[in-house]
This record gives C-alpha cells, structure tokens and sequence, in this order.
C-alpha cells in the first residue's frame, strides 16, 4: 500500500509540473532537485543538403541519408536540437535548482577543422544558449576532453582555455573557484550552506592526453582535491564530485579505465578516503547511460556514481548503435544530500525528424524502472548483484537505457553482459580483473549493506 501511494504521488506530481520532478511531495524525506546536461557537441556545420555526405562535418563524409532537422546519428547536434533540449527543460526547472553542464561543446571533426579561437566561441556560444533559457539558474561547468585545441591535449598550466572559461562563466562561479579554474580547469563552490560541488579537470589523466602522460600529478590536481575534501569534512560539508571523463572501467571495453590506469586507481584511493564526506559522482563523456557504485575494500558500498548520456546522437559510421538524445533531473535527500532519483528525458529523434517536431519526453524514473526505494550506495549495489540473476528482465532494461531507447539497440549477452556488470560494481584494478576473469562479482562483496 505504501509503495502505491508513492507512485500515485508521484504520477500526480508529474502530472501538475508538465512532466516535472517531484520537488519533495513524492518522498517522506523533503527532495531538493538539479539537472545535469552533457555533451551537447554542437555542429555548426549542420544543414539539411542533397547530398548527404555534406549535412554536418561530424559524419567526416559518411553518408547522412534521411537526414531531419532535429539531426542524425551521423551527425553532432544541430542548434535546434540543443534548443529544443533547453526549451523542455526550462519550464520544468524551479528557482531553487541548479544545473551541472559536464562539458564538450565543439563537434567532433578533425583538428585543422577548428582552432583555439574556434573552440572558445563554441563554448561562448553554448554558456550564451544556456544563460538565456535559464537565466536565474546557478550552473557548475566542467571541462571536456574537446574543450581544448587540439582536442585532448589540454596542459597543466594556465592557458587560453582555461582563462577564456573563468571569464564566460564568471556570471555562474565566485572569484576562488574562477581561480583555480584559469590556472587547471578545476574548481569547488558551495551551492548552499552544507552542499559543495567539486569541478575535477579529468582530460588531466585521460590517456589520449600527451601533455600530461608523465605527470605524477597535472597541475596539483590530486593534492587540491585531497585538501579541498579535507576542508569539507572539517566543515561538515557534502559533496558533489562533477567531471568529464568518469573514474572506472569503461562498460564497453574490457580492462580499459576511463583514464589512465594509475590515475584512476589514485582517484579510487582519494574517493574511497572520504567517501563520507562525498554525496555522489556526476559524469558524463561516454554518451550513454550507466551507474556505478564505488566500495570499500572489504565490499562495503560507499558512493553513487551517475554517468549522464549525450544531447548528442552522434555515433561512428561503423558502430552498430548510439544514444537517443537526453538530459535528466536528479532528485537528493535535502538532509543529507543523498541521491534519491533519476528522472531521464529523452528526445526520439527518429520520430521528432518525422514528424518535424521535437516531443521531449520522460524515458523512466530509476526507482520505477528497477523497484528501488532511492539509490544510496546499497541500493545500487543491489541493483548490480541483481543483473547477475535469473530473470534478466532488470539488465535487459538497463541496456535499453544505456543506449537511451535506441530503435536499433541490440541484445546484450556474454562478454558484452559481463563487462557492463563488472563495471558497475568494480572501479579498481584488482577488483575489476577479478570481475572479468572469474565471469561473475568478486566473492568479497560484503552483502549485509544490500
């Protein structure tokens, strides 16, 4: 009876809103609410042609067929799917949220394509885009991986991104953060008293990065980090940890970490240290949709981890699949910070290129989808050890939303099975190997916090 009080609750909020998140009348504890936007790799190049090899620079002379105006999978986004994104978004939002943009703003096309010059104007033009449909709305950037010219290569020391960010996002960040972000592209801010977002600059360890491939610690990052979290235990603070790339193991590719493997198993280290102080993760850099959850060395769950797929469709020529386009609201306990929901929208773009008209929509709730009460650590380390038991229907409905109700998603078995499961439990090397190796979770998984 409870649980469909809940979801009558919840129905009806929704229902009151357009399609909002509940504020808090859904859920005993009193909910606040932000909205995490990703990957929005805007296309200026875009335009509807005759021939399709010319719609967009993006599909680097693939053939675009049956191109819409909304875009193509082929393609980054055009300005009318990044609009119409916002357009949903903004009359759900509420003065009380906030917004975290995880980065990447220029397409994806070769680097004689774009410039420093180019890319600056690119995120000037999405900051702009932004501050016009949300104007009374905080929102914590961080920097992409294509937020630099060439991409990837972002240094670490101060250069003409990172100071053309302080000063684009000047209306958004105080004068602290905006200086640590002019000198390494990272920073913190509290959002109200109690709750700190914590901006890392993760293109730092990311493999493809050769400026910083033999540095212990890129631009002082790691030893900021450690301070900062200190500062917020003493303070009695929560926090967000927001970035691009993800900490962890790709779902995707076996034994590959998102960044480099060293860096990703300090970053584990510093996370699982004060995963007391931290609330939750926010990423985003893969395009699709997945969670994590970080544990203790004796299998204890510590943290939530969210990655957030694309506004973007774009996939390669030869991949068998992509990413609907997506934004999401994240509902958290106002008293501990704890995240209690996901409410995923999501833009069919095959229907909206038909019909000439983009209806964003809700895709799920997280909750709703999987039978969840909220997802704290436990919750989603339950969902985990889930997908490794008969009936798959939990994992089967994962992998649809993994790749955003793709029409062309195929069936997830085996290896491919394995990889994600291992990487929604598993962030650490030992770990993760043993995951793979052995075909199923680690046996010192401690199930008493499930």
């Amino acid at each position: 009876m409870a649980r469909l009080v809940r979801v009558v609750l919840l129905v009806c909020a929704a229902a009151r809103a357009g399609g909002a998140p509940p504020g808090g009348s859904g859920y005993l504890a009193p909910a606040g609410r932000f909205w995490h936007i990703t990957d929005l790799h805007l296309d200026p190049s875009y335009r509807l042609s005759p021939d399709p090899t010319k719609v967009c620079y993006s599909s680097q002379g693939a053939p675009a067929t049956h191109a819409g105006p909304f875009g193509h999978f082929l393609c980054d986004s055009p300005y009318a799917l990044i609009q119409s994104a916002f357009a949903h978004m903004a009359p759900l939002t509420r003065p009380q949220d906030f917004i975290i943009w995880t980065g990447d703003s220029p397409p994806h096309v070769p680097a004689d394509e774009l410039s420093t010059d180019a890319v600056v104007q690119l995120i000037g033009n999405m900051t702009q885009t932004i501050r016009q449909h949300f104007p009374k709305l905080t929102v914590f950037p961080a920097l992409g991986n294509h937020d630099y010219w060439p991409q990837d290569q972002m240094p670490s020391s101060p250069n003409a991104i990172y100071q053309a960010a302080a000063q684009l996002w000047k209306p958004w960040l105080q004068p602290d953060a905006l200086r640590t972000l002019s000198r390494g592209g990272f920073y913190s801010q509290l959002v109200k008293p109690g709750l700190r977002v914590l901006s890392l600059n993760t293109i730092l360890y990311y493999g493809p990065d050769r400026a910083t491939e033999n540095a212990t610690d890129p631009a002082g990052q790691f030893q900021w980090l450690e301070a900062t979290l200190r500062d917020a235990a003493r303070r009695r603070e929560k926090v967000y940890v927001i970035a691009h790339v993800p900490v962890g193991y790709l779902p995707y590719a076996r034994n590959t970490p998102a960044v480099r493997e060293r860096h990703n198993e300090r970053l584990v280290a510093i996370f699982r240290a004060h995963g007391a102080v931290i609330a939750g993760h926010f990423y985003g850099h893969t395009h699709r949709d997945s969670v994590m959850v970080l544990l203790d060395r004796r299998g204890k769950p510590l943290t939530s981890l969210f990655v957030s797929p694309a506004v973007t469709p774009l996939k390669h020529a030869e991949e068998p699949y992509s990413n609907n386009p997506a934004l999401r609201a994240y509902l958290y306990d106002a008293g501990d910070y704890a995240v209690l929901d996901v409410w995923q929208y999501f833009l069919n773009l095959t229907e909206a290129n038909e019909k000439q008209r983009a209806d964003w929509r809700l895709e799920y709730i997280m909750t709703e989808a999987f039978g969840l009460r909220d997802l704290r650590p436990p919750r989603l380390l339950r969902l985990g050890l889930g997908f490794l038991l008969p009936p798959a229907d939990a994992f089967r409905r994962y992998f649809a939303h993994f790749m955003v109700s793709y029409d062309g998603g195929g069936v997830c078995e085996g290896e491919c099975k394995l990889l994600q499961v291992c990487a929604v439990m598993h962030l650490d090397r030992r770990a993760y190997s043993r995951c793979v190796a052995g075909g199923r979770s680690p046996p010192h998984i401690d199930t008493q916090y499930v």
